[in-house]
C-alpha cells in the first residue's frame, strides 16, 4: 500500500481588480507606408508580475501593459512582423495574502509594412490606469 504525501494547501488568489480594453486600430497608413500583409488571426501573449513586499500601483500596471506590449513586438518580429496593427489588452490585479501579482494578457494583429516604421506609441488606453486607484 502506497501512502500519498499530501499537498500542502495554498490560499487561492484573490481577484482585486480588472480592467479590460478591447483590440483598437492603432496604425495609420500614411503616403510612404505600404501595408505588405497581415496575419490572419491575432497573436496573444500572458505576462504574470509578482509583487511580494508592496501592492503595486498605477504605475506598476501601466509598466506592465507597455512591457507586455514590448515583449509581444518581440515574439512577432521573429515571425516576420514589425508592427500591431491592432491592439488591446486585460489587466487582472491578484493578491494572496500580503502578495499581490499582476496578470496582463495582451493582444495584437502583426502586420508588415515596408518603408519607415512609424514611431512606437504607447499602449491603447493606458492611462484609465494611471489615473485611478481602482486597486486600492
Amino acid at each position: 500500500m502506497k501512502w500519498f504525501r499530501r499537498r500542502r494547501r495554498e490560499d487561492p488568489w484573490e481577484v482585486v481588480g480588472c480592467e479590460t480594453v478591447k483590440p483598437v486600430f492603432m496604425f495609420d497608413c500614411g503616403d510612404d507606408d505600404d501595408l505588405v500583409y497581415v496575419h490572419e488571426g491575432d497573436t496573444r501573449g500572458r505576462y504574470i508580475f509578482e509583487f511580494t513586499r508592496q501592492a503595486p500601483s498605477g504605475m506598476h500596471c501601466s509598466s506592465a501593459v507597455q512591457f507586455a506590449r514590448q515583449q509581444l513586438l518581440q515574439q512577432v518580429t521573429t515571425k516576420g512582423y514589425n508592427v500591431l496593427l491592432e491592439e488591446g489588452w486585460s489587466l487582472t490585479l491578484l493578491r494572496r495574502g500580503k502578495c499581490h501579482r499582476i496578470q496582463v494578457d495582451y493582444t495584437g494583429r502583426p502586420g508588415c509594412i515596408s518603408g519607415k516604421l512609424p514611431p512606437l506609441r504607447a499602449p491603447p488606453f493606458t492611462a484609465l490606469l494611471e489615473g485611478q486607484h481602482i486597486f486600492s
